[in-house]
This record gives structure tokens, C-alpha cells and sequence, in this order.
């Protein structure tokens, strides 16, 4: 019993003393109070110490092991999520790209040294189309089960939502289960939310593709917006802008193609299987990396 006050004594006393840091007793220059009193952190929730917010400042780097797969869909369900001044590309059916990613993040802190807070999983889908006269691909659909990764993408536009993606891993030890990068192998991935599957994939490597630009070649836009809601103006959002992710150092490695298999089932709620394929086309297989410090802002709906 004692022991147990003791602990508890001790434990109020650093609660005491980390107040006391923010609320110091003794005078203060001006400058000082004024440094106390700023809320520090890029992102949402600020903070006394700037930790507490859900994403730091870039520079933000990315790697990831990615399964993918193109798909054809109907014309007019694609047409149906693009924004103002995008358009689909060609007059037959609509050019769609799903990808499975599992993500490794660091910012400047070695944050990739805690897995558990900077690991994440994601899923995403491109639809092939034009921003006036330039090629791009698309994001109206992806799915994260990170709440930074959450925040880092909806800073960029990306319209993210939670959900839960797996894949098939690859390991360098020999083994039925191994899943090694080469031809004739045989990866999978999902995609679900909410307990019901949204979204099934897979693929059998056949070759590798020596030039990754000849697959993935365009730049990829999406919709930022966040709506009002004061004044009841929910019609007219703070910030509409269609913007264009910048991504510096760039890799795409060990690209393998094959044969794939896509699956969109109808799931209430969701919307992502009005765009189920009529047929699917190749699927691959690569590791990609990055860094976001930046991104270019191509309209602004709201102006």
C-alpha cells in the first residue's frame, strides 16, 4: 500500500513539473510569454511542443513494395468522377490503374525507426485522362489505415479514407511461401472497409520491363477540397483545387508484368465498384520511392 502512494506521489509530481514547464511561475521577458504562448506543429492538433500533430513538415520520403493492375472500365462511370477540365482519354472505354502499396515513411527525425507509427498500407485508384492538353492519371478513389498518412495526403489532395489493404510479401529465404520476384509467380492483394471487401487483385509476373517509363509515365492530379461550414455556406468550399503531386527523386525498380485479375465488388455505401472492369489487362509488380516537398496547383474552383 505504501508503495502504491509512493508511486502515485511521484507520478503527480512529474505531472507537476511538466505543467510547470509550460506554465512557469517566475517572470518572463516579453518575448518569452510570447514564444510560451505559440502553438507549434505543421498540421493538426498544434501543440505546446509541435509533437502532437498528426503530420510533421516536409520533406517527406516514401518507399514501398506495390501491386498493380490496369483494368478497363465503362466510359461514362469514369467521366463521372473527374472535376472541371478533366476530361477521359480516347472515345472507348475508360483506362483505370489499382494499386496495393506497403509503405515505409521518414521525415527528417529517422521516423522510420518507429514501424509502428510510420508503416502504413494503401490503395489507390488512377483513371487515365487529360487536364486540357496534358496526359495524367487520376485519383478519385484511395484508401489508408494510417492517420498521418491520412493527413499527409488530404495536405495534397488525395481523397483518402480508411480501409485496410494486404498483400502478398516477397522474402529472400527460399520457401513455397517465399513469393520470389520472377517469372511465374503469383502475387495478391485486397482492399476492405468497414468488414466488407471492396477490392481484390492478382497477378502472375511473366517478365521484367527493363524502362518503367514506357508503364508509368504520367503525373498524378487530384481534387483538394474542404468544405465550409460556417454561415451554412456548404456549397461553397473553402479551398476546391485540382492540384498535380510533385514527387522528386523518383525510383521505380525490379518492374515485372504479367497476366491480372480484378475484382470490384458492389459494397452499399461505397462507390468504387461503379467503376468494376469490363476487362482486365496487365498487372505488375515494384518497388517505388520518393520525396514530397512540394506540389503545383493546377485550378482553383474556388476563385
Amino acid at each position: 500500500m505504501r508503495k502504491d502512494r509512493q508511486g502515485g506521489k511521484h507520478a503527480y509530481n512529474q505531472s507537476r513539473a511538466a505543467f510547470a514547464s509550460f506554465c512557469p511561475t517566475s517572470p518572463m521577458s516579453g518575448a518569452d510569454e510570447q514564444e510560451r504562448l505559440v502553438l507549434k506543429g505543421y498540421s493538426m492538433p498544434l501543440s505546446p511542443l509541435g509533437q502532437a500533430n498528426h503530420a510533421t513538415s516536409p520533406p517527406w520520403h516514401y518507399s514501398s513494395d506495390v501491386l498493380a493492375a490496369e483494368f478497363w472500365v465503362n466510359r461514362a462511370a469514369a467521366e463521372a468522377t473527374l472535376p472541371p477540365n478533366v476530361t477521359v482519354d480516347g472515345d472507348g472505354d475508360a483506362r483505370a490503374v489499382i494499386m496495393y502499396l506497403d509503405w515505409q515513411f521518414t521525415g527528417s527525425d529517422d521516423e522510420m525507426l518507429d514501424p509502428a507509427r510510420y508503416q502504413y498500407r494503401e490503395t489507390f485508384l488512377l483513371i487515365d485522362a487529360h487536364w486540357r492538353d496534358t496526359p495524367i492519371a487520376y485519383c478519385p478513389y484511395i484508401y489508408v489505415d494510417n492517420d498521418a498518412a491520412m493527413m499527409r495526403g488530404m495536405i495534397q489532395g488525395f481523397p483518402k479514407k480508411l480501409g485496410s489493404t494486404f498483400q502478398t510479401r516477397s522474402f529472400a529465404a527460399p520457401s513455397a511461401a517465399a513469393a520470389p520476384v520472377a517469372a511465374g509467380s503469383k502475387f495478391g492483394a485486397s482492399l476492405s472497409a468497414h468488414g466488407e471487401r471492396l477490392a481484390y487483385t492478382k497477378v502472375t509476373l511473366r517478365e521484367a520491363i527493363s524502362d518503367p517509363s514506357t508503364v508509368f509515365n504520367r503525373p498524378t492530379v487530384m481534387r483538394r477540397y474542404f468544405p465550409r461550414l460556417d454561415g451554412k455556406a456548404y456549397d461553397k468550399p473553402a479551398v476546391d483545387q485540382l492540384t498535380l503531386s510533385l514527387t522528386d527523386n523518383l525510383h521505380i525498380v525490379d518492374l515485372w508484368a504479367g497476366e491480372a485479375e480484378v475484382s470490384l465488388p458492389e459494397v452499399k455505401g461505397e462507390e468504387l465498384h461503379a467503376l468494376a472492369p469490363i476487362r482486365s489487362g496487365r498487372g505488375f509488380r515494384f518497388g517505388m520511392s520518393y520525396t514530397v516537398t512540394d506540389l503545383k496547383i493546377l485550378e482553383d474552383y474556388a476563385a
